[in-house]
Formats: C-alpha cells, structure tokens, sequence
C-alpha cells in the first residue's frame, strides 16, 4: 500500500522536543511553588512530631523535658527556628493563593503574578522577624 492512500506522509517525522530538551518540568512558577508547598509541608510536619515527641517527655519525666529543652537553646537551633517560620509562612501565604486560584474566577491566569506576590509577602514578613529573632538567639 502507498503512502498516498493511506493518507500518511511518505517520510515520517519525529515529535519536535521542547528547547528544554523535552523534559517533564519546565522550572516555571507553578512548578516552583508546587515543589516549595511540598517541602515546606514536609518539613513542618517532621517538626510537628518531633514536638509531640518532646512534648510527650513531661508524661516521662519533667527532669528530662527540661534537659531536652535545654538542650534546644543554642545558635544552630535558632537558626532552625528561622527555616521552621519561614517554612510555615511560605506554606500558608501558598496555602492562601492555591484557594484563590481554585475560587476565583480566572485564578490561574493570574497565578503567577500572584506566586511572586507571596513571594514578596514572605520578604516583608521574614526580614523583620529574622532581625528580631537572631537578635535574641545571637544576644545572649
């Protein structure tokens, strides 16, 4: 059977790959913010347990709480304190746009104007928190 009756091209050619050689994520704000909201919720989650963990340790033994405790106030904890409230201000300002992009009429063509919003929103938040926060972790 010739090509020409079956309609098909006599060559066939091969599908066009993407200038980004065809890959599956394209780093775009959409993917960026969907990789950030899963990690951040991973991470708050891990800090979740290990707090009722901890927490658990007064039922133990109070003496042991509080050596725990301790054991939380240095500089390296602080720092992590600052990762945990910058995780958990990204995750809900995100949680907030993911609802708008669902509720809002045209929400998605305007969602990556409202990714780097948050983004900004995060900025304004940290910066005064993060000056406030390693004062007093670095100031004792």
């Amino acid at each position: 059977m010739s090509s020409s009756s079956t309609g098909t091209p006599a060559t066939a050619t091969a599908p066009k790959k993407s200038a980004l050689g065809g890959r599956l994520y394209r780093g775009n704000e959409g993917m960026w913010s969907w990789v950030l909201h899963r990690i951040t919720g991973v991470a708050i989650f891990f800090f979740l347990l290990v707090h009722v963990l901890d927490s658990a340790l007064l039922l133990v033994s109070p003496s042991v709480y509080n050596t725990v405790i301790g054991a939380y106030k240095n500089p390296i904890m602080g720092l992590g304190e600052l990762g945990l409230v910058g995780a958990i201000v990204y995750h809900a300002f995100n949680g907030l746009r993911i609802i708008l992009i669902d509720f809002l009429p045209g929400g998605t063509r305007i969602q990556r104007g409202m990714f780097w919003g948050i983004i900004v929103l995060w900025f304004v938040v940290m910066i005064p928190f993060s000056i406030m926060h390693l004062s007093h972790v670095f100031g004792h």
